[in-house]
């Protein structure tokens, strides 16, 4: 059964095991993914994960799951479209 919050939307959780294995919900797509760096689009704004040895071993967008292995070292959220300057696209404030 998904989780659902308000209006349909996803419960957004991340699960991570001692750094190496990382499960997350509520993932709306994944926009790129390497062996160094992730970007997720999740219910909560963009998520980039960095680390070595990336992989997205399981994805399934009907329930907004993704599974990830590899040595995850950060996490970062970026609040898209929340007014101010924040409007801008996310690659344009990747790339300044």
């Amino acid at each position: 059964m998904e989780d659902l919050g308000q209006a349909g939307a996803r419960m957004h959780k991340v699960v991570m095991m001692n750094r190496r294995t990382c499960t997350i919900g509520g993932v709306n797509d994944v926009l790129s993914f390497d062996v160094h760096e992730i970007l997720l689009e999740t219910e909560q704004g963009m998520l980039m994960i960095k680390g070595e040895d990336l992989h997205v071993n399981r994805l399934t967008l009907e329930k907004g799951e993704v599974d990830i292995d590899g040595k995850l070292d950060a996490f970062t959220y970026s609040d898209v479209g929340q007014g101010g300057a924040k409007n801008e696209s996310l690659f344009a404030r990747l790339f300044r």
